[in-house]
């Protein structure tokens, strides 16, 4: 799995890329939040470990910042020096950090946390698959939506998406509703629209 390091210290962040390569994953290299920032941008990473304290843009800014953008989850898990108290843990939660390591990182609890994170992204992966099905009825083409409420496909898009339908025939139901109940009462049945 692609892991972005964003720590502004180079002996801990080579430390740290050294422990993902061996623990099987692909290290992504960023000297502060900024340049994670950036990068984030231009690479597809679910993964993020970051340092709290970096210049130009620490790791709780950081985490920020990819909790305010829409896409897939990042995990993301944050490094820190600093003895947990109450305020800086709550500042974090807030600032939606997933988890914490101690630093110096230990391999041991690294891995951990990224088989967490493994877990967790394939279960936030499976919940988004699972809401882009839209339940639909095969007979009447009504759709469910999500308070168990069946209702016209129209109505349903209209209030998801704000679409507007204007309706019309296809020239196969033409052809196959249309046609036989115009021909059963004695009407001959004009060309189709869409064939002329």
């Amino acid at each position: 799995m692609k892991v972005l390091i964003a720590e502004d210290d180079p002996i801990a962040s080579r430390v740290l890329e050294a422990a993902l390569r061996k623990l099987g994953h692909e290290p992504l290299l960023a000297e502060d939040g900024e340049s994670a920032w950036e990068l984030l941008q231009k690479e597809p990473v679910r993964t993020v470990v970051s340092d709290w304290k970096m210049p130009r843009l620490d790791g709780l800014e950081l985490c920020k910042r990819i909790r305010a953008r829409s896409g897939e989850y990042v995990y993301f898990i944050l490094l820190t020096q600093m003895k947990a108290t109450d305020n800086n843990l709550t500042a974090a939660t807030e600032a939606g950090v997933d988890d914490f390591l101690a630093k110096p990182v230990d391999p041991g609890q690294l891995w951990m946390r990224l088989r967490v994170a493994e877990r967790i992204l394939q279960f936030t992966t499976e919940v988004r698959q699972l809401e882009s099905f839209l339940p639909i009825c095969g007979y009447c083409k009504k759709v469910r939506d999500d308070k168990n409420y069946w209702q016209q496909i129209e109505h349903y898009m209209n209030t998801h998406a704000g679409t507007n339908f204007s309706h019309g025939v296809c020239p196969d139901c033409y052809d196959r509703v249309l046609v036989p109940q115009m021909l059963a009462a004695g009407v001959k049945p004009p060309p189709h629209a869409e064939r002329r």
